[in-house]
């Protein structure tokens, strides 16, 4: 027999602040199709690095829920986007994830356009019809600091916030004199807020991380998000001695808590996210003149997790599939003169974050398989451990509520 369908906002009421969210939180299909249609189509997404379109031409596809896109770098080096379906009769214009094209041409009749998305050519049309009407639909794009961002939104929201304060972070590691080292993308059987509670906590790291661990500090602390908002002596030191050298570093989250920057430092003598934890890539990526200056911790829900080290940089991107499945994507940036064999090891730059992806696809599949028995009970956070979780279930909740109140008075 099928499960009655959730209400939602009776969900949301009754959660208890501090818990694990309810059960159809993360197996719904209805939940879920309100998570794609409040947060994902309407919030700014993380894509890609912008040097990953390293020519005109070149172009990625996405698919976020019923939507795929494509993201094309124009003869001008501007970047733009748009909807992948063609102003004809709706076929998709790009059938691959990425490659290089002069021109945008639609497989099934061939119309074409040009890389801004104009329509440049379509056969034997009546005489009325006007090519200026039919461009490609335009998805709205950022980028900030080398980074490029989309929104599905008609009307986005507001982008000025984040860029206007993660530029100083990010500026010093130059990540437009980048190039792509290596991508991974995986597939993890589990709801994509698994994925993120996961990636918010180290409570799981000491158990299941055996060479992130090498690395990456497991004193809470070196997050910047203790439970009472201070900050230790040895996290304010790090902060100002980076910053003392023209590296932004201190924690800095914005009202919603939907994004957040803090530059930590590294395990011990630990300077990348090596096996040994010596750099990972002997020609710096960037200006961050400290070389134990750790890692610039950046989070933007609801899409990407980053991390950017005076070596190299991986940007994170999360993407929703199913109920429960979500796609990882990966990417390590070194600099764009580095040479692979001679600057950096590509085993040796990656195998870190390899064995970890895969390692919390295994938790957070776990988890889901757990959540799924009737039998569960949602269980309290640790405050210590756990206090990055809360922040993310807390965001969670209150922009699912921003987005159905209106939908309620209407209701109403």
């Amino acid at each position: 027999m099928n499960a009655p369908n959730p209400d939602i906002q009776q969900l949301l009421a009754r959660r208890v602040p501090g818990y694990a969210l309810e059960q159809p939180f993360y197996t719904s299909p209805e939940i879920y199709q309100q998570d794609l249609e409040n947060i994902w189509c309407r919030e700014w997404l993380y894509a890609i690095p912008a040097c990953q379109l390293t020519k005109g031409g070149a172009y990625v596809t996405l698919q976020i829920g019923a939507y795929n896109v494509i993201i094309v770098k124009g003869r001008d080096n501007e970047i733009r986007a748009f909807h992948n379906s063609c102003r004809h009769r709706g076929s998709m214009v790009c059938k691959s994830r990425e490659g290089k094209v002069a021109k945008l041409v639609c497989p099934y009749h061939s119309w074409t356009y040009d890389l801004d998305g104009k329509l440049l050519w379509a056969d034997k049309m009546d005489a009325d019809f006007d090519p200026s009407k039919h461009g490609l639909r335009n998805v709205a794009l950022r980028e900030v600091s080398g980074l490029v961002y989309i929104c599905l939104a008609d009307s986005p929201p507001d982008f000025e916030e984040f860029a206007q304060k993660a530029a100083p972070y990010l500026d010093v590691h130059d990540l437009r004199d980048a190039k792509v080292a290596f991508t991974s993308t995986i597939v993890e059987n589990g709801n994509w807020k698994l994925v993120w509670e996961n990636n918010r906590e180290c409570y799981h790291c000491s158990a299941n991380h055996p060479s992130l661990c090498r690395s990456f500090p497991l004193d809470p602390e070196m997050s910047g998000i203790m439970p009472d908002g201070s900050i230790s002596a040895k996290l304010q030191a790090h902060y100002d001695r980076c910053e003392a050298a023209g590296a932004p570093a201190r924690f800095l989250i914005n009202e919603t808590g939907q994004f957040r920057l803090s530059r930590v430092p590294l395990e011990g003598e630990a300077v990348s996210y090596t096996m040994d934890g010596k750099v990972g890539a002997t020609k710096p990526l960037g200006r961050v003149t400290v070389p134990d200056a750790g890692t610039l911790l950046v989070f933007n829900y609801p899409s990407t997790w980053n991390h950017f080290l005076p070596d190299q940089s991986m940007t994170f991107r999360v993407t929703p599939i199913s109920p429960t499945e979500t796609e990882v994507t990966t990417t390590w940036l070194v600099h764009k003169d580095a040479v692979e064999g001679v600057d950096y090891d590509l085993n040796r730059l990656t195998e870190v974050w390899i064995a970890t992806n895969d390692e919390d696809r295994e938790v957070v599949e776990t988890n889901q398989m757990g959540i799924n028995s009737p039998a569960f009970i949602p269980g309290p956070y640790s405050s210590h451990w756990e206090s990055g979780v809360i922040q993310f279930t807390d965001w969670y909740a209150a922009a699912l509520e921003r987005a159905l109140a209106p939908k309620r008075m209407a209701a109403e």
